[in-house]
């Protein structure tokens, strides 16, 4: 099953028919909101709003090991994200939307970021952090939808919730990334400890800081300018996306665990192996 996590601006998932709305805690503490589980283009999926209802949460808030439990825990095996991004690089421009392949994490050590540790421990490889399968499908579906999708690109994730200075937005772009935001860390190796394969599809808002014109510098205004027009193609990938043939997630991500754990079971508390078990479904 697919699992949805709209960003900015993506708060509900139209169209969708709610079978069921899934509520409560998880192991790691509570998800952002419900989770909605239904039908889009006769497929079950499950939806979740990573700032909550309202925009509530600032990115260094969301409770991300509870996101991904949650939504692992209710049958999701892949993860499609969407999220506002900045662009480093000219060619990827304001509107524009871009899938990036790789991942610098630039966060400052306030968030959570494994399920592992406390007695359970495990290194989950992550040098291809998302599924080139989803990536594929999701791109494929916006040139279906005449939509140019950029990908191969790598997203710096800052911590927030301040916007960069223009000497941070010069190294991120030296250190070779083409995206920054501020959400997909830890997000994308939480999914891949718990085995779904991941994807993100970033709506481009503005050049963050780099240029030298300050009218190009984002700015929460700034953001919302083109903000609505770029939702709408990300609608658009996403209905073409859902109307076609889903990829299955690679086997080598759907497995991750197996060759990651450091822990036996045997040296698991009941209530460790419980959520394991979760991870490993």
């Amino acid at each position: 099953m697919l699992a949805i996590i709209g960003g900015t601006g993506l708060y509900d998932l139209p169209g969708l028919v709610i079978d069921q709305r899934i509520s409560g805690d998880t192991s790691f503490g509570t998800p952002s909101g419900e989770i909605l589980r239904g039908r889009l283009y006769d497929k079950e999926v499950l939806f979740l709003a990573r700032h909550g209802a309202g925009h509530r949460l600032l990115p260094h808030e969301v409770n991300y090991r509870a996101n991904v439990f949650a939504l692992k825990r209710a049958g999701a095996q892949m993860l499609l994200g969407f999220s506002a991004v900045g662009s480093l690089v000219l060619e990827v421009k304001p509107g524009d939307l871009a899938m990036p392949e790789q991942y610098f994490d630039w966060t400052r050590g306030q968030r959570e970021r494994s399920f592992f540790g406390h007695g359970v421990a495990a290194h989950v490889s992550t040098a291809k952090p998302v599924s080139a399968a989803l990536v594929g499908a999701a791109v494929a579906a916006g040139q279906a939808a005449g939509l140019a999708v950029h990908r191969g690109l790598t997203y710096a994730c800052v911590e927030g919730p301040r916007l960069g200075t223009q000497a941070e937005s010069h190294f991120l772009r030296q250190a070779g990334c083409h995206l920054v935001g501020m959400t997909n860390v830890p997000e994308a190796f939480l999914a891949r400890e718990a085995q779904m394969a991941y994807a993100t599809v970033g709506l481009v808002t503005d050049y963050d800081c780099w240029l030298d014109d300050p009218a190009q510098h984002v700015s929460v205004s700034g953001i919302f300018a083109l903000y609505g027009e770029t939702l709408a193609k990300a609608a658009k990938l996403l209905d073409t996306l859902l109307a076609g043939p889903l990829p299955s997630p690679e086997p080598e991500i759907r497995t991750a665990l197996s060759t990651a754990m450091m822990t036996p079971d045997e040296a698991m508390s009941p209530a460790q192996r419980a959520w394991l078990d979760v991870l490993r479904g």
